[in-house]
């Protein structure tokens, strides 16, 4: 019997894993067959075949076929979320994913263990079009009508039957038919206004419009809450009471107010508007609200989740404006610990409708702001100081504070001009910190009845993540305890380490990437990312379709009664994927306007910083464009370059050395809006050195 058979033949016999050691002496083998074994293990975990983990191996499972929704990145690559919300997402390579599209209910024959130790599968049958149409680039290729698909790798083609009307030129944006093969609509050139809105709107299946059944229902709704109503719910419409929002929201769900209690003891109010009054269960209204599952937010266009009637009128806590809400009432002390909570239906009237940059500027003494709402000082200084208090609280229990900016597209005369960082500044720190406590206490709540309800989980990051994390930030200068130690704590001490140094940026981006996305689940398993044992969603129902649905669990527990039944597994997971789909439509068509943008700076010498290596080449991130790009390593020229560790290259020849976070000087070679791609060649003869 050959060795290969042998070390399969122990290991199927094995109750787990065994180590090298166990191996050789289960074997009976002698000291000359010592690298004939490691040879056969290392070319059957190379075939997949058997599984290391540290220094055990074990024989892999055997290839699983299962069923889910495909999603498709812009590399051409996907993910395909299984059916029933059990397990992690499954990446399928670019050249395994069969022609499905996003939104594609797919077969999927899968590894458990990939190339990257996670599962890895290949599409082997589309059992469900998630669109019959496909979106590309209309093109000739040798003389043949050609669609370049949007989610095509390197756009590649999708064959027409043949050429359209005369009004379609190259380089328009039209829709096909999967099956026709034939275009159907024409959008036109990309840089035309308003193309690439509604590319993006359909590539990502966004619902524009509400059916009739729907805006008949919410028009039916009267004004005002009836005395009826009034008299059923706490009356809150005497406290101070504000909404703290952006100078553009036109949906206001969420409500705070405080109250002292004496003894450093203060009395927390956050008021949710309550959704759950008007979008009943079975509805038309209920229907397309789950549809949905979320409002869409982009750039020149909010896609609601509800009719605006009830988005910006009648569930919107407008100021002066009695509106019904379900209140969370919780008595904290002075160390930021929630003693306990009381939750109530309720009717509240705002006193005013402030900004995070009013707020922010009353925070640092503007006499001007100050002025304009005095006697709302009191209680935003007390709000304040309560949220200190509690965010203080909150990280030295380990959950993670991420600073980093996001993109705020500036316009001049219509066209894009330049890219602003937008930073979270205290005013918004202060609701974060009051969403979180209220959220967590509804959970704890319904967790502590064994209630059945929907949960915000966030799993624990991946070991073999943890430790690509610790050598890349080993090569930054920060030390973390081995995988299997590591908490969330020790990933914020990091982030707090990297605070205002050179590295910041690029330590808050790894750390980001080691982490699993948070997602909707009908099981309580924790939230890593806040570090809370219970949590959920409850403070936007407005534009979340699972807070709506807790909405609903708590009043009926709150009445005496039983929450109505409802598969929680499939909303949940059904919630999970139109979430993920709407942040990748908002950042996709922000991503495409930047990278229109720099096309007028091809030519330019810029400043970028080495924010990954990969077989390419080196990945820059030019300076205050929230966009990334490649330097390939032809084009570093005249030498052969390796890996000393997994942040730094070497040349072989020169010693020319690369590290994650060192600074180049690099010219701007060519953009690709419509594949989001950016080429780099170097400006200088070598990085400038972090310091």
């Amino acid at each position: 019997m050959d060795m290969e058979k042998r070390i399969v033949r122990i290991l199927k016999g094995a109750a787990g894993s065994l180590t090298f050691r166990e191996m050789f002496t289960g074997l009976g083998l002698s000291a000359k067959e010592r690298r004939s074994l490691q040879k056969s293990l290392r070319d059957l975990a190379g075939r997949g075949t058997v599984r290391k983990a540290g220094h055990r191996f074990a024989l892999a499972p055997q290839d699983t076929v299962v069923e889910g929704r495909f999603s498709q990145a812009q590399g051409g690559f996907g993910f395909v979320a299984p059916r029933g919300g059990g397990g992690r997402d499954i990446f399928i390579p670019a050249s395994s994913t069969s022609g499905a599209m996003t939104g594609d209910v797919v077969r999927v024959t899968v590894k458990k263990h990939g190339r990257e130790g996670k599962p890895e599968g290949r599409v082997t049958r589309i059992v469900e079009r998630g669109r019959e149409t496909v979106l590309g680039v209309y093109s000739l290729r040798s003389g043949r009508p050609t669609v370049l698909l949007f989610e095509a790798a390197g756009g590649e083609g999708f064959a027409l039957q043949e050429a359209p009307g005369p009004g379609v030129r190259e380089g328009m944006v039209v829709a096909a038919g999967r099956d026709t093969r034939r275009v159907e609509e024409v959008l036109g050139f990309p840089d035309d206004p308003g193309v690439d809105v509604e590319t993006v709107v359909r590539r990502y299946g966004l619902a524009r419009e509400f059916s009739p059944q729907a805006r008949t229902e919410a028009e039916a709704f009267p004004d005002g809450v009836s005395a009826e109503e009034r008299g059923s719910r706490a009356d809150f419409r005497s406290w101070t009471t504000v909404t703290i929002d952006g100078e553009t929201a036109q949906d206001f769900d969420d409500a705070v107010g405080v109250r002292p209690l004496g003894s450093g003891r203060t009395l927390l109010a956050v008021h949710i508007a309550d959704v759950s009054s008007f979008v009943r269960p079975g509805s038309a209204l209920d229907r397309e609200a789950r549809e949905r599952a979320t409002s869409v937010y982009l750039p020149d266009l909010t896609l609601p989740m509800l009719p605006e009637r009830l988005s910006n009128g009648l569930c919107s806590l407008r100021p002066g404006e009695e509106r019904k809400t379900v209140s969370v009432l919780m008595e904290v002390d002075d160390g930021g610990r929630v003693l306990g909570a009381e939750f109530k239906p309720s009717v509240i009237r705002t006193a005013a409708r402030l900004t995070y940059t009013s707020v922010f500027k009353i925070f640092n003494g503007d006499p001007e702001e100050a002025k304009r709402f005095r006697p709302l000082l009191p209680d935003l200084e007390a709000m304040r100081v309560l949220a200190r208090a509690m965010r203080k609280r909150r990280l030295e229990e380990g959950s993670l504070d991420f600073d980093l900016p996001e993109p705020l597209l500036v316009y001049e005369q219509g066209r894009l001009s330049r890219v602003d960082a937008g930073r979270q500044n205290e005013a918004q720190k202060v609701i974060e910190d009051f969403m979180i406590a209220a959220n967590e206490a509804v959970a704890s709540y319904l967790e502590g009845r064994r209630i059945p309800s929907l949960h915000r989980i966030h799993p624990p990051p991946e070991e073999a993540d943890l430790e690509k994390l610790r050598d890349v930030l080993f090569g930054l200068g920060f030390v973390l305890p081995p995988p299997r130690k590591v908490a969330s704590r020790d990933l914020q001490r990091v982030l707090e380490e990297a605070e205002g140094r050179p590295e910041e940026r690029l330590v808050n981006r790894e750390v980001l990437r080691a982490l699993r996305l948070a997602v909707y689940s009908d099981e309580s398993r924790g939230h890593y990312g806040l570090a809370r044992r219970a949590y959920t969603h409850f403070t936007s129902p407005i534009r979340r379709y699972p807070d709506l649905v807790v909405h609903r669990i708590l009043k009926d527990v709150l009445s005496g009664g039983k929450p109505g039944k409802s598969d929680l597994a499939a909303t949940a997971l059904h919630s999970s994927l139109q979430e993920r789909n709407a942040a990748a439509a908002e950042n996709d068509l922000v991503e495409w306007r930047i990278f229109r943008m720099m096309k007028s700076k091809v030519g330019d010498t810029i400043s970028a910083v080495v924010v990954e290596i990969n077989k390419a080449g080196l990945v820059l991130a030019p300076d205050g464009y929230f966009v990334e790009g490649l330097l390939a390593f032809p084009d570093l020229g005249g030498d052969y370059y390796r890996l000393k560790s997994p942040g730094t290259l070497v040349g072989r020849r020169t010693g020319r050395m690369f590290r994650l976070g060192d600074r180049l000087n690099v010219v701007l070679a060519g953009v690709d809006p419509m594949l989001r791609r950016m080429t780099f060649v170097p400006a200088d003869s070598g990085p400038r050195r972090r310091k």
